[in-house]
């Protein structure tokens, strides 16, 4: 039964879609959205795990960034190398406020030289529209776009399955874009996805969203799953989420996503700093690092939540759980947190204080499951 929600909660292109399938919907992102389907989060997310789970992720936001000089000027706001940014490819992004803190995290897209897509959470998008036409709103034009539906086919059977709608993407390599007509509808896709696997996001005006749906769906290795099971996969992969493992307090070295600096961004590189916040974080990189982002694996069955407080062994404070859940490909709970970087080594044994006792958990490398990203062999 669909749950009954105020009127300021919007509804994707699929949503009647979703409630027929006897999802369970609940508000996320400003958006009812559907966290499962009758055979649970489990199930969905071990189906993604061995054939194709399909994903409606059309709550993201998307603006549109164009105009001369475009990769310069998008240069002063995000750690990327947007002039060396090779067309028709993408790259993971950050936005970062004056400290060096985290405003979002972000897909970018070159559809030509002077031409940028970027997705952006959907929570951050009017707070990073505004962000960018503060900054940049009159050298570029800048823009939300709207009228798209986004799916999100996960696994190591979608490329199979693109293959039976008609399309060979063996040349197509993780992180590249292509324009392409999937059961003879025209469609924006990357090889690209949030869950550790294989997998394509595929951008859909609204009207052909449906019949888009119907064609994928027809593919018996085809499911749909919700966001429960694509929040599950994603700490498994060891993907952060923005406000738990990210927020304007929290620098790229505290999130462990520093890489995504580009090393001709870097104090050694091409073109050192430059955008927000680079002297705050160039600063900390030449300190030793106070907080680090790790992987926990606790004690015992039952799960250790968000939010949860960590502890030494001598119940010293010394970070938190960002995400806390249970691994349905591990079968035991695991959890992403930040801590003090003097106890982060691998093997190392902190507690988390759950119901006012003390319970061990390791910490780990990172990601619990290894990603499976598709590369294109050197023969092709």
């Amino acid at each position: 039964m669909e749950n009954n929600f105020g009127t300021e909660h919007k509804k994707t292109t699929l949503h009647s879609r979703h409630v027929k399938a006897g999802a369970k919907m609940i508000p996320f992102a400003g958006y009812k959205m559907p966290v499962s389907y009758p055979s649970g989060i489990i199930q969905e997310h071990q189906h993604t795990r061995k054939h194709a789970g399909l994903f409606d992720v059309s709550h993201m936001g998307n603006i549109l960034i164009e105009g001369e000089y475009c990769a310069e000027h998008m240069e002063s706001l995000l750690p990327t190398d947007m002039i060396n940014f090779p067309l028709n490819h993408l790259r993971y992004s950050l936005l970062l406020n004056k400290q060096g803190g985290i405003i979002d995290d972000l897909i970018v897209i070159r559809t030509n030289p002077q031409k940028f897509i970027l997705t952006v959470n959907a929570a951050c998008l009017e707070k990073d529209l505004e962000h960018f036409t503060h900054h940049l709103g009159n050298q570029l034009n800048i823009s939300k776009v709207s009228g798209k539906t986004l799916l999100a086919l996960q696994g190591p059977e979608s490329a199979s399955v693109m293959h039976r709608l008609g399309q060979d993407t063996s040349d197509m390599g993780f992180m590249t874009y292509q324009k392409m007509n999937l059961a003879d509808i025209t469609c924006s896709v990357s090889r690209s996805g949030y869950t550790g696997e294989d997998g394509f996001e595929i951008s859909v005006e609204d009207c052909f969203a449906d019949q888009l749906a119907s064609s994928l769906l027809a593919d018996e290795r085809v499911k749909w799953i919700g966001i429960g099971a694509r929040d599950s996969l994603r700490m498994e992969a060891g993907l952060n989420l923005y406000g738990q493992e990210m927020n304007e307090s929290l620098t790229p070295l505290d999130a462990g996503v520093f890489w995504t600096i580009s090393k001709s961004r870097r104090p050694d590189g091409e073109r050192p700093g430059g955008f927000l916040g680079f002297e705050s974080i160039f600063d900390a990189v030449s300190k030793p690092q106070k907080k680090r982002l790790v992987g926990l694996v606790p004690e015992g069955r039952s799960l250790v939540r968000t939010g949860t407080i960590l502890t030494d062994a001598v119940d010293t404070r010394i970070g938190y759980v960002t995400s806390g859940g249970y691994s349905a490909s591990l079968a035991h709970p695991i959890c992403l947190a930040i801590i003090d970087s003097e106890h982060a080594a691998i093997g190392n044994t902190i507690y988390a204080n759950v119901r006012d006792s003390h319970r061990a958990a390791t910490v780990c490398s990172l990601p619990f499951v290894k990603h499976r990203y598709y590369r294109v062999p050197d023969n092709l």
